[in-house]
């Protein structure tokens, strides 16, 4: 084995090597037919075809299943839908989320008395272990919250922990809640690798995310949020709308490790992101420098203008003057320190719309920094929404790239965000970023011209300028064939696509990624995750990749099942059958000499044909024939 693994390496090397350069078999020359054609359409336009798919497109006609791809409204999806109904906190707002899983300020708060505990006796147990876990931090100086748990291990007699074990599934949430805070954090935090498993197997998704809201609320809303990004991606028949979804959220990135974005996140992309991945760009710009998850990513809720009421610490309003004057009220003191916030008008000019080069100066900046300044939060702790703050605003008139913004409060923002939208640099940057995602990483600059012509006779028409790309000749020319490298998030989804898997769990899929380098939601910088090849491309990371696709196709990762193909009827058949058969399923016959021959000569090693000796009549192990193919410089390429 030891031997295998040592050529699993040789062949990642391969795939290094390979992966750079923009073509292998068959790319020397653009699509020959239609299914050729189909097969890139499905490469690019999704996240990888799955079994039957090139044949579907092929039905359909390829240019009209690209239209219906365009206008996503007119596909059913209820297989998707049925995937993504347990999963309940993807259609709760941000209060609710605070809610029904406390994030710790407001456990705080219930721990000082300043508000009660809920009467709903599931909720209660929430809230009441995570008081549990407060109170022995507080008790355990420097502790965190996992140590915390930890120390309530000892709380749980193993009679009882077995117990819990082997009662029904129907039995045994209500016995959970029948123990004290500490006994339950204490089993909740026993359970480990197949206990785990066996304890919420059964559990009703209500159940299931009570129990794992008693051991740590704020993971649950993110596991069930990454959970449901990776099940859309590898179900849906909506595959343009998923990713662009996907698309702009990297644009308009959110780091989820910041505090309330935790629990703004779900929102952010379910009522913002994705409705506007197809529609207008100025649309798009507008909701998201209104939402809560980017006013508090970029610290916006914060920003004060230096003349601002707030700042001066004059207090405006109804109630009647006093010898001509209201009396001074002193500004917030966090806020005063905090003063103007430059985060959102430099990402939004550099990052959103303008790009590095858009003929913008830090004038502008601080300028638009200005307009938006009183663009806030209503307690963004407890999931509250934007509001506009007067007080908090920068009066006076404003110059943005030349033009003039007269003081005129919250429309001020959304004048600077319809001038933004509408510059010939924004068309650009954004139509050159599209292309990245679909042609290649240095797409052609005539493709580029002429999608951001689309983009500003269109007013911006997302739609109108993915149809100028996709009836272009470079979107099909020969070196546009394969010639981008799928990101860590990609080639896992369309791994499982390609494989026809069923998940039954999908966390662990989440925690791949983080191994593979691309944690879900996890870019902590504003420009999100590179998409270009160098950014992946090294030693390291395709061993990664190679070792993920071996274990994918043996079974061996928790969560997953798929089916491996067996040899028609009666029939025995040998390795070169088995690499032909899984060359045509997995990349329907696209794969270079030099990959196959690589595969090929594995076939010796008994890890790949399962022979002892001399015992010809064993099979060999498709599993790992599949694993090798699915780690193959073409197949980690669309």
């Amino acid at each position: 084995m030891v031997r295998f693994w040592r050529r699993v390496a040789l062949l990642s090397t391969i795939a290094g090597l390979c992966l750079p350069a923009a073509t292998a078999h068959k790319t020397d020359a653009a699509p020959a037919n239609e299914r050729a054609r189909a097969l890139a359409a499905l490469n690019r336009l999704t996240f990888g075809p799955r079994p039957g798919d090139v044949d579907h497109v092929l039905a359909i006609g390829v240019d009209k299943w690209i239209d219906q791809q365009l206008h996503p409204d007119s596909i059913a999806d209820p297989g998707l839908e049925a995937r993504l109904r347990p999963l309940r906190t993807l259609e709760m707002s941000p209060r609710e989320l605070a809610e029904n899983f406390p994030p710790p300020a407001i456990v705080r708060e219930i721990a000082d008395g300043k508000e009660s505990l809920p009467r709903d006796p599931k909720k209660r147990a929430i809230y009441a272990a995570q008081l549990e876990r407060y109170r022995i931090r507080q008790e355990k100086k420097n502790v965190d919250s996992n140590d915390a748990s930890m120390l309530a291990v000892d709380a749980v007699s193993d009679e009882t922990r077995s117990g819990l074990l082997t009662l029904p599934a129907e039995a045994r949430l209500p016995a959970l809640l029948k123990l004290t805070p500490q006994e339950q954090i204490g089993f909740l935090a026993s359970l480990k690798g197949p206990a785990r498993d066996e304890f919420f197997d059964g559990l009703s998704p209500d159940e299931r995310e009570t129990a794992m809201a008693m051991q740590n609320p704020q993971q649950l809303v993110s596991e069930e949020l990454m959970d449901g990004k990776i099940l859309r991606a590898t179900y849906s028949e909506r595959q343009l709308e998923e990713v662009m979804t996907d698309f702009w959220f990297n644009h308009f990135n959110v780091f989820i490790g910041k505090g309330a974005d935790r629990y703004e996140l779900p929102s952010y992309e379910r009522d913002i992101i994705r409705p506007h991945a197809l529609g207008k760009f100025e649309d798009l710009l507008v909701r998201t420098a209104q939402s809560p998850a980017m006013l508090f990513y970029l610290d916006n809720w914060l920003s004060v203008g230096p003349d601002s009421d707030l700042a001066l610490g004059i207090r405006r309003g109804p109630r009647p003057r006093r010898r001509g004057r209201f009396p001074a009220a002193p500004a917030n003191p966090k806020q005063r320190r905090n003063g103007l916030n430059e985060n959102y008008g430099r990402e939004l000019m550099e990052l959103h719309t303008l790009g590095v080069n858009g003929g913008y100066s830090q004038k502008d900046v601080t300028e638009v920094a200005k307009v938006f300044t009183g663009w806030t939060l209503k307690q963004p702790r407890q999931g509250g929404g934007f509001e506009f703050n007067q007080r908090m605003h920068e009066p006076g008139t404003k110059i943005v790239l030349g033009h003039k913004i007269k003081e005129h409060g919250e429309k001020e923002g959304y004048e600077v965000l319809h001038l933004l939208a509408h510059q010939p640099s924004t068309a650009r940057f954004v139509s050159k970023k599209i292309a990245m995602r679909f042609v290649s990483d240095d797409p052609p600059p005539a493709l580029v011209d002429r999608m951001a012509k689309v983009f500003l006779k269109k007013d911006g028409d997302i739609r109108e300028v993915l149809k100028a790309m996709f009836d272009s000749p470079e979107f099909w020319a020969p070196q546009a064939y394969r010639a981008k490298v799928k990101t860590p998030f990609e080639f896992v989804v369309s791994a499982l696509r390609a494989t026809g898997a069923e998940i039954s769990d999908a966390t662990p899929m989440a925690r791949q990624l983080q191994q593979l380098g691309m944690p879900l939601y996890g870019a902590q910088p504003p420009t999100g995750y590179a998409m270009k090849a160098e950014a992946w491309v090294n030693s390291s990371a395709l061993l990664g990749r190679m070792n993920f696709a071996v274990r994918l196709a043996s079974g061996h990762v928790r969560g997953v099942q798929i089916t491996l193909p067996a040899a028609p009827g009666d029939q025995a058949w040998d390795a070169q059958q088995v690499l032909r058969s899984l060359e045509n399923s997995l990349l329907d016959g696209e794969v270079s000499r030099e990959t196959h021959d690589t595969i090929a000569a594995q076939f010796n090693d008994p890890a790949v044909n399962h022979r002892k000796l001399d015992d010809a009549a064993v099979p060999p192990n498709v599993a790992v024939i599949e694993g090798l193919l699915l780690g193959s410089p073409e197949f980690q390429k669309r």
